[in-house]
């Protein structure tokens, strides 16, 4: 077995021979059975290396004799040569286009076919020159937005977001914690913060032989390409692409670095300002009164030597934290010990994978009281929206499995779709039928900014509208939010005493966090929703609860703390 190959590994190379069958002429079918069994994989908790052991991964839906022996080649040698080849018959250029909004598969063949274009250098400069507005299946405004989409790429290279470095960042942190000589270590920078989207990697280590931890970060199985080594900063590019740095101090400057790492810079100028006018001089390796260090054993004891309560890491952002610390008003953030309940959750009645049974015997393993079905509404017919005899059969199936659970409960829900005009996609009476809403946009994203308000507030104006959904439709480093004024919406939901989702979807996280306490100002209430389409995806909560702690959310602030009884006298109002 090939001990540097993980699930995460198996999962990312089937979706990407997924990818660059796209780009091929091969039957849509063979593609979309590399996803299928990327998606099955990620959905299993049984670990990969002992499905392929003991012979078990034809076990799994969708992976049949042809990809058991791929999987199997790829976790017992490390790699699989029929993707390599698979990546060789493909300019590289075609996966990096495939990022940009509007250019599918099939328009990248006709570029290729028909310009020759093999990079996006190449796909901007025949945008510039204007030679994609005469070639069919394209036109002025496609190219244009192909040229936006360039713009935006460039914009978001080498960022990446949270979900997909976490674990890159923990295999790391567990390969360094192995060396005997490491005494204290935390990962820092962006990735302590929780912030959505992240730069690189930063772990900090303290040790008595500096140079050799430094040797031994360098030899790691997982580095490509060494950038700089000393013995107190090492960086590297990890095989994945991403960029890591290791900075190694004393134990003693320990807590003073661990707080300069962990950032943000604009916390880090407020809290040397602080410390300046107080005769206090702040850097990584300590607090000094002249030429006397402040000995401090913890962050909580440097907070303390400058008159301040601790600040969590997720909120040193400079927006307010230090003020409030300073008289003692930092709040109890959420925690993940404090959700009672999942609410937006799809099931395979609509574009869901798994069956209502089996996410609420998930639901129950995680400890959750209740969770709340909201399939797509029937507009969204590319989701397999439901039907009025649909949602009716739906109801009955809800019915029958809450009498039979004695500690757990199923509410009704529907995402419903905003429709362009703001009105919601059934009529009152259906609409009726169901415990809660969740009111989305999934159309008609590039509507002027004052019309996009008019329908947001139109769709919270509806009597039977329980949440509004993604309240701004971005895609981290993919799409940017529709034009809208947000403080607008938040304050018409505050007069309405509608519930704000932040979707807990790693490509959303929508609510922004920047936003989220404005609305906890305003007294406005948060659903931190999963929008799970599949097991798996329930446990996207944690990244909603990462962004509610960066938005100052406590759990008087989101309604899936409440417990059940507490959610049916929420919802019966």
């Amino acid at each position: 077995m090939s001990e540097t190959i993980t699930k995460k590994d198996v999962i990312h190379i089937l979706e990407d021979i997924g990818k660059l069958l796209e780009l091929t002429d091969e039957t849509p079918f063979k593609s979309r059975a590399y996803y299928h069994a990327a998606r099955n994989i990620a959905a299993t908790e049984e670990d990969i290396h002992t499905l392929v052991s003991e012979g078990k991964l034809s076990s799994i839906k969708g992976i049949g004799d042809a990809l058991n022996r791929k999987i199997t080649e790829l976790v017992t040698t490390g790699k699989l040569e029929y993707y390599e080849k698979l990546k060789d018959s493909i300019p590289a250029g075609h996966i990096e286009m495939m990022k940009i909004e509007g250019l599918g598969p099939k328009k990248i063949r006709t570029l290729y076919k028909k310009l020759k274009i093999k990079t996006i250098g190449e796909l901007e400069y025949a945008c510039i020159e204007n030679r994609l507005v005469e070639l069919a299946g394209f036109g002025k405004k496609t190219q244009d937005r192909i040229l936006t989409g360039i713009e935006r790429l460039k914009r978001y290279k080498k960022r990446h977001l949270y979900a997909d470095i976490v674990m890159e960042a923990e295999s790391l942190f567990d390969f360094v914690r192995e060396q005997k000589d490491v005494i204290s270590m935390v990962l820092a920078g962006s990735i302590r913060r929780r912030n959505e989207v992240i730069k690189d990697i930063d772990i900090l280590a303290s040790t008595e032989n500096p140079l050799k931890l430094a040797d031994f970060f360098v030899s790691l199985p997982k580095v490509r390409n060494i950038t700089a080594k000393g013995k107190t900063k090492v960086s590297i590019v990890l095989k994945s692409g991403i960029n890591a740095d290791l900075r190694i101090v004393t134990e003693k400057e320990f807590p003073y670095a661990l707080h300069h790492f962990t950032g943000s810079k604009e916390h880090n100028i407020a809290m040397r300002e602080r410390a300046k006018g107080m005769g206090i001089k702040m850097n990584e390796y300590g607090l000094f009164r002249g030429d006397d260090i402040i000995p401090c054993e913890s962050e909580n004891e440097i907070f303390s030597a400058l008159g301040l309560s601790f600040i969590p890491p997720e909120l040193r952002e400079n927006m307010g934290e230090i003020e409030a610390a300073e008289r003692g008003e930092i709040p109890e953030l959420v925690e993940r010990k404090d959700i009672r309940g999942l609410l937006h959750i799809h099931t395979n009645a609509s574009d869901g994978s798994d069956s209502l049974e089996a996410i609420v015997k998930a639901a129950k393993k995680m400890g959750m009281e209740y969770i709340g079905i909201t399939d797509h509404s029937r507009s969204a017919y590319y989701a397999g929206g439901l039907s009025i005899d649909e949602i009716k059969r739906q109801h009955a199936t809800i019915d029958e499995i809450n009498r039979r659970e004695d500690k757990f409960h199923i509410l009704k829900g529907i995402e419903a779709d905003i429709l362009p005009d703001g009105s919601l996609d059934y009529d009152d009476e259906i609409l009726r039928s169901f415990d809660f809403v969740i009111a989305a946009v999934h159309s008609h994203f590039r509507m002027p900014e004052e019309e996009m308000n008019s329908r947001l507030i139109k769709s919270l104006d509806n009597k039977f509208t329980t949440i509004l959904a993604h309240p701004t439709g971005r895609l981290l480093l993919a799409r940017d939010p529709y034009s809208l004024d947000l403080k607008k919406i938040i304050d018409f939901a505050a007069k309405k005493g509608k519930v704000i989702e932040l979707n807990a979807n790693p490509h959303r996280l929508d609510l922004d966090w920047r936003y989220c306490k404005y609305a906890k100002s305003r007294g406005v209430k948060i659903a931190i929703n999963p929008d799970a389409h599949n097991i798996s995806s329930l446990y996207h909560i944690d990244f909603g609860i990462n962004i509610a702690r960066k938005g100052w959310l406590e759990p008087s602030d989101c309604i899936n703390c409440l417990n059940l009884e507490e959610m049916k006298e929420f919802l019966s109002h």
